[in-house]
């Protein structure tokens, strides 16, 4: 007796097995990368200046032995030691990752559940949308007031997570101290104070944490303290949250050399504020200078300026800079497009002036 035919399988869908909220998602988009030394790079927030004889003597030192046969410390404990005396925080509220957008999505991982509820800023940090999306989350994005402070009363109430770049990216501002803590403490969640660019401002976050318990500060080493190509930052929180964000971590998510780069950069202060001093006196010449070419400037509290046009379209402006080897970063959000222009070295500045006259 024969058997009988099983039905046909059904063929799987486009994306084999992939979870459809991949599959709709556009994903993130970093800034241009160009194999072109000529290329006067201003486009992605790096350091123009090198990092500290440091860090360089840290990573040789860090290329003999055994340190590369064998795996780099889990949790990073010789940066956060440095991290908490020059900080002055708590070693133990230090959690180590692969950029500051490692930490962003081992926080995303630990509080977002499917289905979820994300709040953020518009304009703001376009990788939010790309990491609630993974998680399969609806993201919020509520558009700051008249003067870039966050609304008030606060409408994001009940989020699993709230997510607010300081100083803003891409404009540059700041809310105020006063605005982090009455929204912390209405938000009913996780709140996240990403200050990837904090060191070029005057004031941060860090002094708030007594009194937020939900309160998660993140940082980087790729913008201040020029380690963008180790990849390599940290957040500061409360150590009872640590402990159970190390549970959604890689087991090794920083490697021997990003460590030694990073202990060494985060211990010498004196070198990086003179680093500072350069960058935030040619963050204010270059605010004058576009100003005075017709430029509407939003004033800076990071490494870089955004700058719109009322009188005509950015993007031709963009795309003439780059013919010319110069690069910026064009970006475009419901409130409008603009330009986002990294603080370079003078002379670097002065070449983007220079063809921004000849353009215009």
């Amino acid at each position: 007796m024969s058997r009988p035919e099983r039905p046909a399988a059904k063929k799987k869908a486009d994306g084999d097995g992939l979870r459809p909220a991949i599959l709709a998602m556009a994903g993130y988009t970093p800034g241009e990368q160009l194999n072109d030394p000529d290329i006067v790079k201003l486009n992605t927030n790096e350091c123009p200046y090198p990092p500290s004889p440091r860090v360089i003597a840290a990573v040789r030192d860090a290329l003999t032995g055994d340190r590369l046969r064998k795996y780099p410390q889990p949790l990073g404990d010789s940066f956060r030691q440095a991290a908490g005396r020059v900080l002055g925080v708590d070693p133990d509220g230090v959690l180590v990752g692969n950029g500051s957008d490692d930490i962003l999505t081992i926080l995303t991982r630990a509080f977002v559940p499917d289905g979820g509820r994300v709040v953020t800023m518009t304009p703001g940090y376009v990788l939010y949308k790309s990491l609630a999306e993974i998680q399969g989350a609806t993201l919020t994005q509520l558009p700051f007031d008249g003067d870039w402070q966050l609304p008030d009363p606060w409408p994001g109430a009940g989020a699993h997570l709230t997510l607010v770049a300081n100083p803003n990216s891409p404009s540059g501002t700041m809310v105020q101290n006063a605005e982090v803590v009455r929204v912390a403490q209405s938000c009913g969640g996780p709140f996240v104070l990403d200050e990837a660019y904090a060191d070029f401002a005057e004031t941060n976050g860090l002094s708030l944490l007594p009194k937020l318990p939900n309160l998660v500060v993140t940082r980087t080493m790729s913008k201040y303290y020029a380690l963008a190509g180790v990849r390599f930052g940290y957040a500061v929180t409360h150590p009872r949250i640590v402990r159970e964000l190390v549970k959604v971590k890689d087991s090794y998510n920083c490697d021997v050399l990003s460590l030694a780069a990073a202990t060494a950069a985060i211990e010498d202060q004196a070198y990086y504020a003179d680093v500072r001093s350069r960058i935030v006196a040619v963050r204010g010449r270059l605010t004058v200078a576009l100003s005075e070419l017709g430029f509407r400037v939003t004033p800076s509290h990071a490494n870089f300026v955004w700058c719109v046009r009322r009188d005509r379209p950015v993007k031709p402006i963009y795309e003439a800079l780059k013919a010319r080897k110069v690069l910026v970063r064009y970006m475009v959000y419901p409130t409008g497009e603009g330009l986002r222009i990294t603080v370079g070295t003078g002379p670097e500045v002065e070449q983007l002036l220079a063809e921004l006259r000849r353009i215009l």
